[in-house]
């Protein structure tokens, strides 16, 4: 069973969009819409479709966990962009029938195959086109390519990430696609709501670069008081201390002391009141620059017992912390299951990670998983191929 009974009005169910987009930053847009009840209809290509299809480990039913993940809630279609017959339809489709379209394709290419803004909204004005480039709409660069790991580069991101001394790592999700995805809807609902007034539609401009320089607001404004790049500090945060993940004897617990009153009930936690009245420790900016002096001195407290010690005797105080958990002990989190965040279909199938939003109290339910290549064809096209 790939699709679930029609549920309770969602915010968007009169909305159709129309995604003409591949790999993570475009789908995880149009998906965010999709949870919210747009009918979301996916073009790929006929021939291999969407390159997440095959970016595996593991799949499922043939297709990997990636596209599963990005692609719920859509219907999908193929349209061959070499074959005008198959352009002409799609154009018609987008002009008619389309309230939003979001494409990410590489640049110049949606142009030259006359499925572009300007033409679209000469006919239907109402059209609300959403342009996911690399770099930009404007600038040196706005024709390149990119990718993800390309902008935690050269973003900056890369280069708060990590531990001094070792080799640049990127943030192990794809943080720069999937925030420009969500940059996406949100100029989207915001364009949406402009139609709603005043019955014109818009392009919005997305970029994965641009995303990747909000990331670093906090680094950008620091650099310019002080002139000095932050440092990289691992599990830490520049700014306050301590606040970073410690070492038990089963794994790390990260403890989140941000400010004098939680430091002083972390002292007590330790069994170390006097630490409160040592003057290299006496305030958070002191803290910080007295940093590893005062994790020499916490962390073998904290290593010979197991986290979930730690953890009840910090509760206890009041003090914030959590384990770092993997991925296996995320899902079967007792909080994440309380609150439904991995949705399923009746029978076999993934479950999958819904939208962080619920309405009255409800989380959007999962209404059908990822489109098999061309799958709503017949439906959408009307008997096409």
């Amino acid at each position: 069973m790939n699709e679930s009974k029609p549920g309770a009005q969602q915010p968007l169910d009169d909305i159709r969009l129309v995604e003409i987009g591949t790999s993570v930053a475009a789908p995880y847009a149009s998906w965010i819409l999709a949870a919210l009840g747009a009918d979301v209809i996916k073009v790929e290509s006929p021939n291999r479709g969407d390159d997440t299809r095959h970016w595996g480990r593991p799949f499922s039913d043939g297709i990997s966990s990636y596209f599963h993940a990005l692609n719920q809630d859509k219907r999908g279609i193929t349209v061959d962009f070499k074959d005008e017959a198959e352009r002409s339809w799609l154009r018609e489709f987008l002009i008619a029938e389309t309230d939003v379209v979001i494409q990410n394709l590489r640049p110049g290419r949606i142009e030259a195959y006359g499925l572009g803004a300007t033409g679209l909204m000469e006919e239907n004005p109402r059209l609300i086109y959403c342009n996911l480039g690399a770099f930009g709409h404007q600038g040196p660069m706005k024709h390149l390519p990119g990718y993800d790991f390309l902008m935690q580069a050269y973003g900056g991101l890369m280069s708060t990430t990590g531990e001094e001394g070792r080799p640049p790592v990127r943030v192990g999700t794809s943080i720069i696609d999937m925030g420009t995805g969500l940059w996406c809807a949100v100029g989207i609902l915001a364009a949406l709501k402009r139609r709603a007034e005043t019955g014109q539609g818009c392009v919005v401009d997305a970029s994965l670069y641009e995303p990747a320089l909000a990331w670093m607001a906090n680094p950008a404004a620091a650099v310019q008081i002080d002139g000095r790049n932050p440092r990289r500090l691992g599990s830490g945060v520049n700014g306050m201390a301590p606040y970073q993940a410690y070492r038990c004897s089963d794994g790390y617990l990260v403890v989140a002391a941000a400010n004098d009153n939680l430091f002083q009930r972390l002292c007590g936690v330790l069994g170390h009141p006097e630490w409160t009245g040592d003057r290299r420790f006496a305030t958070n900016p002191k803290r910080c620059d007295n940093r590893e002096a005062l994790n020499a001195l916490i962390e073998p407290i904290f290593s010979p017992q197991p986290r979930q010690v730690w953890r009840h005797r910090l509760d206890q105080a009041g003090v914030p912390n959590a384990p770092v958990q993997n991925t296996l002990e995320m899902i079967a989190d007792a909080q994440m299951e309380a609150l439904g965040m991995l949705r399923g279909l009746t029978g076999d199938g993934p479950r999958l990670m819904g939208i962080p939003l619920s309405f009255d109290g409800q989380r959007p339910p999962l209404r059908r998983l990822a489109p098999s290549l061309g799958e709503h064809n017949k439906d959408i096209k009307k008997g096409g191929d």
